[in-house]
C-alpha cells in the first residue's frame, strides 16, 4: 500500500509544482508523476540538511513541492528549454 500511497503524493506534489512554476511544462502524467516522487526525495534531503523534519502530514507535501520546483528548473536547464514570455 505504501508504494500506491507514494505515487499518489508524488502526482499531487508534481502537480503542484507544475502549477506554482511559471511557464509551460508538457509532461506525460507518468513524468509528473517521477517529478513528485525525485521532488520529495531532494525535498526530503533539503529537510535533513536545514534540521527539520518531513515525516509526512502538510509539510512533507510542502518539502515535495519545492523539491520538485527546484527539479523542474534543473530539468529545464539541462535540456536547454526557455521559458516564453
Amino acid at each position: 500500500m505504501s508504494i500506491v500511497w507514494t505515487l499518489i503524493v508524488g502526482f499531487i506534489a508534481g502537480l503542484l509544482a507544475r502549477a506554482i512554476k511559471p511557464g509551460a511544462n508538457p509532461m506525460s502524467w507518468i513524468m509528473t508523476i517521477i517529478l513528485g516522487i525525485v521532488g520529495a526525495v531532494v525535498g526530503g534531503f533539503l529537510a535533513g540538511a536545514l534540521g527539520l523534519s518531513a515525516n509526512g502530514g502538510f509539510g512533507g507535501l510542502v518539502l515535495s513541492v519545492i523539491g520538485a520546483i527546484i527539479v523542474l528548473f534543473i530539468y529545464e536547464f539541462a535540456t536547454g528549454k526557455r521559458r516564453i514570455k
